[in-house]
């Protein structure tokens, strides 16, 4: 067995970490590094700020004033032909949404896939968040289906309406935008 003196690993341990200190002749690719220790407790104490500042970073990304950036990314499918469908995307970029809209000549098949009931159809289908955007749903109702994240498998507004956004004309409509589950159960999730 051996007699030497060991520090306790415990009480004694200290992490090295080697940082770069700066640079010679001021050229930014010839770095020389330095060392910095710190004990166990510095490092928890700093770790744990360090995850909190970045849980922060996401908030405020969107709190400062100004134009918002994309709140989130949406996929559009929509027909290459379709006009309204194309203001509809133009409405989403505007309130903060980032597009990637996807011309298909299939979209019976897009919507079948995507769960959308026969009867709630409506011109282009979008996915997002795990949730299916039936037509012309505002942007301000599917930023309310994100916040609030009900259990709902989307949101329609079923045809055509006028005065939707993408729709807009010489005339409003009443609609409303429903939301709807898998199996085709649909209620009013706001009137219009």
């Amino acid at each position: 067995m051996c007699h030497c003196e060991h520090p306790t690993p415990l009480l004694r341990a200290h992490f090295v970490y080697a940082l770069p200190m700066g640079t010679r002749n001021g050229d930014t690719s010839d770095l020389y590094w330095g060392y910095y220790t710190m004990s166990k407790h510095e490092f928890w104490r700093n770790l744990i700020a360090g995850v909190m500042v970045l849980g922060l970073l996401p908030q405020a990304a969107f709190s400062g004033s100004g134009k918002q950036t994309a709140l989130k990314s949406i996929t559009v499918y929509k027909s290459p032909t379709c006009g309204c469908c194309s203001k509809w995307v133009r409405h989403l970029q505007d309130n903060g949404f980032e597009v990637d809209a996807i011309n298909r000549n299939d979209m019976n098949r897009v919507k079948l896939q995507a769960g959308v009931p026969r009867q709630l159809a409506s011109c282009h289908t979008a996915l997002i968040g795990g949730y299916v955007i039936e037509g012309h749903v505002p942007a301000a109702d599917i930023k309310h289906l994100l916040k609030e994240r009900p259990a709902v498998a989307g949101l329609t507004v079923s045809g055509m309406p006028m005065g939707t956004p993408g729709m807009e004309g010489p005339r409003q409509d009443r609609y409303n935008v429903l939301a709807f589950d898998k199996a085709g159960n649909s209620t009013v999730f706001s009137r219009y």
